[in-house]
């Protein structure tokens, strides 16, 4: 049977920020990655906050009407209460905890709070439906 942990579906190179770098810089980088957020981590690469797609549009439609440069830092806009997972944790409890209004990623993090990958609702689809496969290929032997 396909796993249902974490480290099994996470993102082991996930896009991640140190807080320094400005709202475009931020942008930036998530475009890039095609990711819609990031963990913001320092300088032990312990999770500290996290930056959104959803800040970085804050921020920088503020910008545009304040005729300014969106100058402002990560570290300012990040949101410090951050819903971290481990590796070990189940792909069932996280995909029970998206149906609320949670977020669409999830900082990977080891015990000691060290950022090591990321889960995202794609790779939450992806192992339901392996596991999901698997539990149907499993039972289409006995028929």
């Amino acid at each position: 049977m396909e796993s249902v942990k974490v480290k099994d579906h996470m993102n082991h190179r996930p896009v991640f920020f140190k807080g320094t770098e400005t709202v475009v810089v931020a942008v930036e980088k998530l475009l890039q990655s095609k990711s819609s957020g990031g963990a913001v981590v320092d300088d032990d690469k312990k999770v500290i906050g996290f930056l959104s797609e959803q800040d970085c549009l804050k921020a920088m439609l503020s910008s545009t009407y304040h005729s300014g440069e969106a100058s402002q830092c990560v570290a300012e806009l990040m949101n410090t209460e951050v819903l971290l997972v481990k590796p070990y944790d189940s792909i069932l409890s996280i995909a029970e905890d998206m149906l609320g209004q949670r977020p669409r990623v999830y900082p990977v993090v080891d015990d000691d709070g060290h950022l090591v990958g990321s889960v995202n609702r794609t790779n939450i689809l992806n192992a339901l439906d392996k596991h999901l496969l698997s539990i149907y290929e499993k039972g289409s032997h006995f028929v």
